[in-house]
């Protein structure tokens, strides 16, 4: 039973990853400009904020997420902020040559740590783990909230690499005109996100 657990919440966690999103956006990009590794340790950070808000989830913390519901609404404002701050950074880059060295990447910590803030900015995520976790107690689950996390960590964590492995195989045939291409969609579906989440704060 333990292993279908693990299962199910990794299944879970890379439902969660894989829609095209902010983060999918920033990994699909940053793999593009910077390599691989700057593109992973944006990914791994959404997972391990995955992570984090799957562990509210699967042991029922009802105090902290009372406070994140609460709180939803500073939290759409901040992350929408840095949504567009990121947006005007990606429009202005300049798109890097081909084998550019990997000292004009930024750094693997603060691309890490800058993934996790941009994630745990939705508390939407944490209630979609309450209610799949929810969905998977009733259908008689084992109460195993450790085997949950790991799962949806393995999961998130999964699409990423994948993610990042499919793009890293594509980047040498992208030139610097198509670099600008993809860093001007992207700085528009960044900027569209940011939008969408200060919107959906006006219509409730």
């Amino acid at each position: 039973m333990t292993a279908t657990l693990f299962l199910q919440s990794m299944w879970v966690g890379l439902a969660i990853a894989a829609p095209v999103g902010p983060i999918g956006v920033l990994v699909i990009q940053r793999t593009l400009r910077h390599g691989v590794p700057v593109g992973l340790a944006t990914g791994l950070g959404a997972a391990v904020a995955d992570a984090a808000y799957g562990a509210v989830a699967a042991y029922g913390v009802t105090g902290l997420t009372a406070w994140l519901q609460g709180a939803r609404v500073p939290l759409a404002l901040a992350g929408g902020a840095f949504l567009l701050w990121l947006a005007w950074r990606t429009w202005l880059a300049e798109p890097a040559a081909m084998g550019c060295s990997a000292s004009a990447a930024p750094g693997l910590a603060a691309t890490f740590a800058g993934a996790v803030a941009l994630t745990l900015s939705n508390p939407a995520t944490m209630l979609s783990f309450i209610a799949i976790f929810g969905a998977l107690a009733g259908a008689g689950a084992p109460a195993s909230p450790g085997t949950m996390v790991a799962g949806v960590l393995a999961g998130s964590a999964l699409w990423w690499l994948l993610l990042c492995a499919a793009v890293g195989v594509l980047r040498g045939r992208f030139d610097v005109a198509w670099q600008r291409r993809v860093a001007r969609v992207s700085a528009l579906m960044l900027a569209a996100f940011a939008l969408w989440q200060w919107g959906s704060l006006l219509a409730r």
